[in-house]
Formats: structure tokens, sequence, C-alpha cells
């Protein structure tokens, strides 16, 4: 039977506070020393537990003591005491912050844009794509395959650049596509060396896609952005990873079943195909990459390699460093007198350097080696490799003096214009004198991958100095974007003239003029020189060609050889190279023919010395030219 509640008690009726007297503690502090005393609850009337009882409400008090203080006051005391009194003098007080709000500790924390959203699913998928691109078609040889696997890697950077909410501008476009420009290369030029060139040319201009900034420390800081975003894209590649597994449960059976479902079906009836038929196994060979157990860790490194690649690309796509916001102070303003003086003179030394070049250029040659002692060929050589260092550090000088250049007024720079122009127009006659010596040594010597680097380098550099020109002119906003199309511009002309082949097609044309050639050199170029060293008589043709033509014997895939390899077995399969070792100056055992066996052809050392018929000292052409 349910009990009736208890009528509530009467309220108490409290006398008025009355105002102590001098001396006397007040009613509530004399309150507070006594010790009070909570009513016992009947047992019949039991309190609820979310009800608190009327005793201990009573014991509450309705506000704080007088005299006491408040937590936060307390605090605030504190810290000021500690302030005034710090524990150690000659330090600056600094309180405490939570952990991510403190200051800058690094100078990558400004550069640093916020954390990106999670990558996407396309993202994801063309990250997985380019690791099993390159773990298939980066097998041999480098060519088309390059294009290829580039093609998801860029996807991915676009894709997670524009869930990151960025947008394409014009100079994104022109670096993406001169990245890829950069990579045909590989598929049209054999040789090594431009190659390489393209390749890291291509990355640099990825990076300058990717972070997008447009002053020096962009320019040459960005690549770096890309080492910066391997070890942060990989965790932000696994974040997204794991939350896309976790939203996706049930989701991924319906895909993966009909996936592997179409794999077992090509990999049994394609079997069952290139066994029934030699030309369609052929067909399926030339398409298809050769893949073995042998080659697994191969493969596996190579699938890393892309992967992680295009996790740095993407992770920079989203969230790429600012390298615009690292701050570049300008050097101290230099007086008038201090700055132009040393310019002036180091541009009357140019004037009588050039003037000296021009005499010699309208009085000839003849005079002045008559006069030096050296001969045609010292003079070409000694001068070239003197006037590139003098070009290199004359675009170190410029650069100095831009820094500490007086800029107060209109005449200063009117002064820094006139003298800086003076020694860049000085220093254009400089690159052109340099570049007539390299003619007459090549004249002398012969064209070598080394004459032909250093040219292609000091027409950079003269070009770099218009540049240079220009901005005076026009303003210095778009120089570092020039200067870094310009070397792009370079490495992709230089790569498509097809460096080997110029030098191959120089050294005929000397021979046809002078009879002079360097045989073992030019068997050391690429299947690029094969079309101008077909034009040489024999036996010298096949001297020429007979290790290219034993390199080229292997067969290839499709994707991982060059236009250039192709043509000279063209070449080499119209005409067949006449091996003849005596006349190349080599011995017999020196065949490079595969079905050689020196089991059944007798001594392979031979019986006969090779110096019988041969003197070291003759000057007879060894190769019967008269």
């Amino acid at each position: 039977m349910a009990t009736e509640p208890a009528a509530a008690a009467p309220a108490e009726v409290r006398p008025a506070a009355q105002k102590p007297t001098e001396g006397e503690p007040s009613q509530a502090a004399q309150q507070s020393q006594q010790p009070q005393q909570a009513q016992p609850v009947p047992p019949s009337q039991p309190v609820p537990p979310s009800q608190p009882s009327q005793a201990a409400q009573s014991s509450r008090p309705s506000q704080p003591p007088a005299g006491a203080q408040l937590p936060q006051q307390a605090q605030a005391q504190a810290q000021a005491r500690v302030q005034a009194q710090p524990p150690y003098p000659h330090v600056a007080y600094q309180p405490w912050v939570p952990p991510g709000q403190g200051p800058v500790n690094s100078p990558l924390d400004k550069l640093r844009p916020p954390a990106p959203a999670r990558a996407t699913l396309p993202t994801l998928w063309a990250i997985l794509a380019t690791g099993l691109l390159t773990a298939l078609l980066l097998d041999g040889g480098l060519g088309v395959n390059l294009l290829i696997i580039a093609v998801p890697a860029v996807l991915a950077a676009g894709f997670a650049a524009r869930a990151a909410g960025r947008r394409l501008r014009p100079w994104t476009l022109v670096w993406a596509l001169g990245g890829l420009a950069l990579l045909a290369v590989p598929a049209l030029v054999d040789a090594g060396w431009p190659t390489f060139l393209a390749i890291v040319s291509a990355l640099a201009l990825t990076a300058f896609a990717l972070h997008g900034g447009r002053g020096w420390p962009s320019v040459l800081f960005s690549p770096f952005g890309l080492v910066h975003s391997l070890g942060s894209g990989t965790v932000w590649t696994w974040k997204s990873l794991r939350a896309r597994a976790e939203g996706s449960r049930g989701r991924w059976g319906p895909v993966l079943r009909p996936v592997l479902v179409a794999v077992v079906l090509l990999v049994v009836f394609g079997a069952l195909f290139a066994g029934a038929d030699a030309a369609f196994a052929d067909l399926l060979g030339s398409l298809m990459p050769d893949v073995s157990l042998e080659q697994a860790p191969w493969r596996f490194a190579l699938f890393l390699l892309g992967l992680f690649g295009a996790i740095a690309v993407a992770r920079t796509g989203a969230a790429p460093l600012r390298w615009d916001r690292m701050e570049v102070k300008p050097g101290r303003a230099r007086g008038r007198m201090e700055w132009a003086l040393p310019l002036v003179v180091l541009n009357l030394l140019f004037a009588a350097f050039i003037t000296v070049q021009l005499t010699v250029l309208f009085g000839g040659y003849d005079k002045v080696l008559k006069e030096t002692g050296l001969t045609y060929s010292e003079y070409a050589r000694q001068g070239f490799w003197q006037l590139l260092v003098a070009t290199l550090l004359t675009l170190l000088v410029i650069g100095l003096a831009l820094r500490w250049a007086p800029r107060s007024d209109a005449r200063d720079r009117t002064l820094v214009r006139s003298v800086l122009g003076a020694l860049c127009l000085l220093t254009l006659v400089v690159v052109a004198s340099a570049l007539r010596r390299m003619d007459l040594y090549v004249d002398a010597y012969g064209l070598t991958r080394l004459r032909i680097s250093v040219t292609a380098m000091e027409i950079w550099l003269g070009v770099v100095i218009v540049l240079i020109m220009a901005a005076g002119v026009f303003g210095a906003r778009l120089l570092p974007r020039a200067v870094a199309a310009s070397a792009a511009v370079a490495v992709l002309g230089f790569g498509l003239i097809s460096p080997d082949a110029v030098i191959a097609q120089s050294n005929v044309d000397r021979f046809e003029r002078t009879g002079k050639i360097d045989i073992d050199y030019l068997d050391g170029l690429s299947a690029d020189a094969v079309p101008a060293l077909d034009r040489l008589p024999e036996p010298r043709r096949s001297c020429a060609l007979v290790h290219l033509e034993r390199q080229l014997r292997a067969e290839e895939s499709w994707y991982g050889t060059s236009w250039s390899r192709e043509r000279a077995r063209e070449i080499l399969s119209e005409r067949k190279v006449k091996w003849i070792p005596d006349a190349c100056g080599m011995k017999s055992r020196d065949v490079l023919d595969d079905d050689y066996d020196p089991e059944n052809d007798g001594d392979p050392y031979g019986t006969t010395d090779p110096y019988e018929t041969t003197d070291p000292y003759s000057t007879a052409d060894p190769y019967g030219a008269p």
C-alpha cells in the first residue's frame, strides 16, 4: 500500500542580519565555525537518490563566505606572482601553451598548408595503377613505358588537387605538358645521357606544377617538396585507405568477384590459345610483359617504387608546401660609389678582352699563334673552359650586385640598369667568343659528348643573360619562371636533336674533308649514330657498327625500346656488317660472333704474332688509306 507523502515543513523564519560591531565576527562567520548536524531521515520516508535531502540543501551555503577566494582569482594571483619573480631571472618567462598552439618550432611550419582531406577513391585507384604499371612495364629498357606510367600518376595528383579545392592555373598546365613532353625523349632517343637529363627535368617540372609557386624559392626548392611529401603522404594514404575500407564493408565482394573470374578466364583460355597457335603465342608474348618467379623480387621493388612515387605526387597535389612564404630579405643597400666602382672596373676588363678578340678575328689567327707559340688546337682548347667559367662567375656577380644595389630613388635605378646592362652585353660577346673557340676545337679534334654538352650549356647561359636583360627592362616578376622554362626547353631540344647522331654526323663529315676519324670512339656511341655511321666506306663502317649490331640482336618489348633503335635495326638488316678483324685492328679471338666455338676452330688465341705484319710505330693508315 502506497504511503502518503509527508507534509512540507513550514519555512524557517530567520531574523534579519544585524551589522556586527567592530571586532565582533559576523553571523555568517559564526555559523561557519559552528558544526552543523544533519537531521536524520525517518526510515518510513526514504529520500530518492536523485533528489538531495533538505538537510543537505540547508547545509550548502547560498554564496561563498566573505574573505574566500575563487579558484580563478587564486590562479591569476599565483601567475602574477610567478611573473613578478621568475625562477630564472636571465630567462624570459613563457607561459605554458597547449600542444599544437605554440610558436613556430621549425622553418617548415610556416610553409606547411592545412592538413588535406582524405584521399578520394579515384586517387587511391590511380596510385595503385601507377604501382602495377611500374612493376609490369619498367623491366628492361626505357621507351614509351615512362609515358604510360606517368598517366595514372598525373591523374592521381589531379584527383587529389581537385578534392582539396585547388584550381588548374595556366602555368600549372604549362609545367605539366612540359613534363610529359620531356618523357617523350626516351621513346625517341637511345642515348642514355639525354634520357637521364630529360627524366630529371620532367620530375622538376612536375614539382613546379604541383607547388604552383612563382618566385625563386619555388623554382629552387619545389623538387624537395616531393621528398617531403613521401613520408606524410604514406600516412595520409594509409588513413584514407582505412577510412574507405571501414565505410565500404560488404561492397567489395560484388566488385572483386567478377574481376577475379575475368582474370581466371583470361589466363586459362589465353594459355590454351597460345598453345594451339604459334602466331597467337608470339602476339601475346610481344604484348604481355615477361613475368616469372625469378623476377618476383625485382618486380616487387618496382611496384614499391611506383607506388610511393605516386603517393608523393598525390600528396603534393593535395597540400603542397608554400615555398613562396619563405622570406628572402634583400641585402643592405650600398652607396653608389661603393657599389658601382667594382662593376665599372669589371666592365672595362671585359671591354679590353673583347677588343683583343676582335683584333684576332679580323687580323687572323696566324699572327696570334706565331706570337704566342701555341698550336691551332692548343689555342682553341685553352680558351673555351676559361670563358665558360667566366660566364658562370658573371651570373654570380650579377646576382650579388642586384642584392646589394642602391635603390633609394630613380637615379639609383638608372645607375643599376646602366652598369648591369653593359656587363650583360659584354658577357654575351664573351659567350660568342667561347663558342668560336669550341668550333675551332671541334675542327681540330672532332666532336665528342663532352664538347657538345658544354656547348649546349654555354648557349643556355647566353639565353639566361638575355632574360636578365629583359627583366631589367620589363620587370623581374616572371624571371624565375622564364629561367626554368628556358632550361626545360633546352633539355627537350638537346634530347630531340639526338646528340649521338650529331656527333656521328660531324665526325663523318670531318672524315670526308680530312680523312681523319676516330673509329674507337664512334664505336661506343648509341644506336642514334647508326644512320650517320652507315655512310662510312668499308671496312670502317663495319668496324664502327659491329658492337651496335650485336647489341641490337636481342629482342625487346614494344614499350621498352625507342624509335631510334628500331630504325637502326632496319638499317643493319638491309646492309649486313662485314666483320674483318685485321682491318679493324683486333685479333681473331675478338670476333663477336655468338656462334664462335674455340673447340672447333683450333687455338682461340691464334698461332701468329700480331706484330709480325703490323708495325706499332708505322705512320701508315691501318685502314689501308693512302
